[in-house]
């Protein structure tokens, strides 16, 4: 079977990504909230950096090609669905911008006979960067400005329906509603069990589940977290202990190698930092084992 997710961390063995298209390179900063480091003449070159380091792991990449109905921030694409163990899960993004990026998923998913199991459907708006497997029957969901109640309530019943049990949480404000701030914003899991988190964001009844799932927790320099806009704590495992990151983020990458995780890096900046999604943000897993 050429997909099947419910862990973080396991191999990555196939994954789909949505290089920089002509809505990204042509997008105008203010409205999509980019920062001051997104740099159209860059992005390409950090999104191939970052692909190649996917290969050099083993990961298939495979390209969607599908029209991206003019959505810049198509090339994050692991919040517009989420795969599971049966097949994918259309979210509905909770940024206006964003909403039916899900469509464009889902032609994805028709092209390579892969089941859809469920779609968030009416008032409901879920991205899959609030979600997080804790392990194979418990997905962690946070409820913010991207993941309403309603998000929550819908993904609960279809996640019941494969026997997983949805764990909700609270988002903090922090940067405020304009700001991309997901679940996976305040922690990466970079090892079976292992996590790197922002200890001072962290809501209390995650880190006791994580703490009772027999977590060791791995506290991420704040000033770094802050200075890059939230991206220091996205860092994607390829296996378990073996894990990219964006490059010039020292403290956090020290703190990870310390830990005993291996680390590789990229020049993401102009991608990563400008546009709000690090290189988890820039997968869309299909296939973990």
């Amino acid at each position: 079977m050429m997909f099947g997710v419910s862990s973080m961390t396991a191999m990555l063995r196939r994954v789909a990504v949505y290089p920089p298209s002509a809505s990204l390179l042509q997008a105008d900063p203010l409205k999509w909230h980019y920062g001051p480091e997104f740099d159209p003449a860059q992005v390409t070159s950090d999104h191939d950096n970052f692909v190649s380091i996917l290969k050099s792991a083993g990961t298939e990449v495979v390209i969607i090609e599908q029209d991206d109905r003019g959505i810049a921030d198509a090339v994050f694409t692991y919040d517009a669905s989420l795969v599971t163990p049966a097949g994918a899960v259309l979210m509905a993004p909770g940024k206006s911008l964003r909403f039916g990026e899900q469509t464009v998923h889902k032609e994805f998913y028709d092209s390579q006979g892969i089941p859809i199991v469920g779609e968030l459907t009416g008032s409901a708006r879920a991205e899959a960067g609030d979600t997080l497997w804790v392990d194979d029957s418990c997905l962690a969901v946070g409820r913010g400005f991207r993941t309403n109640p309603a998000g929550v309530t819908q993904l609960t019943g279809i996640m019941a329906g494969q026997g997983i049990e949805v764990h909700a949480f609270d988002m903090p404000v922090y940067g405020g509603r304009a700001a991309c701030l997901h679940l996976m914003s305040l922690i990466s899991l970079v090892d079976t069990r292992k996590a790197l988190v922002v200890m001072e964001l962290l809501p209390v009844a995650f880190y006791e589940l994580l703490l009772a799932h027999d977590y060791t927790l791995i506290a991420a320099p704040f000033e770094e977290f802050r200075s890059t806009g939230t991206l220091s704590t996205n860092v994607l495992a390829l296996a378990p202990g073996h894990c990219v990151m964006v490059d010039n983020i020292p403290q956090t990458r020290k703190t990870l190698e310390d830990a005993g995780v291996r680390v590789e890096v990229f020049s993401g900046a102009s991608l990563c930092i400008g546009c709000e999604g690090g290189p988890t943000c820039m997968t869309r897993p299909l296939l973990r084992r």
